[in-house]
């Protein structure tokens, strides 16, 4: 089952230095905490702080690349978790056809942020990672 989920907000994880991007529920009852990249952690910062660029970053590449072969992103989901690494797959529609892109999930919740996607996580996931922490 695919539960909707919203950032909750980014912290920097105090034992690696590394960040997390926080989603939660819509009811805030579950959490889900995914370890990203510095870069990453910072191209979701500025969407969500809606600071521009001087130049389009690769998410914004990636949203122009869609948008102008006339895409749209329907949703992202943080679909699986094996060992430590979480995986995400972007559900696309192209001239009419679906289709299914993996990802990883920070690339995948930057170009959610902009092209206002819907988030999503596997409910597997979220018990998975709460196993993990």
């Amino acid at each position: 089952m695919q539960i909707e989920m919203t950032i909750k907000g980014l912290m920097v994880d105090p034992v690696t230095n590394t960040p997390i991007v926080l989603l939660h529920d819509p009811e805030g009852q579950r959490v889900l905490p995914i370890w990203v990249g510095v870069s990453e952690a910072n191209a979701i910062a500025l969407q969500i702080e809606n600071i521009p660029s001087p130049r389009p970053m690769t998410h914004d590449l990636l949203r122009n690349v869609i948008t102008d072969l006339k895409g749209e992103v329907h949703r992202v989901v943080v679909n699986d978790l094996k060992g430590n690494t979480f995986y995400a797959q972007l559900y696309l529609r192209v001239n009419g056809d679906d289709a299914i892109i993996d990802a990883r999930p920070s690339d995948a919740i930057a170009l959610a942020l902009r092209t206002r996607a819907p988030i999503f996580a596997e409910e597997h996931v979220i018990v998975l990672s709460l196993i993990h922490i």
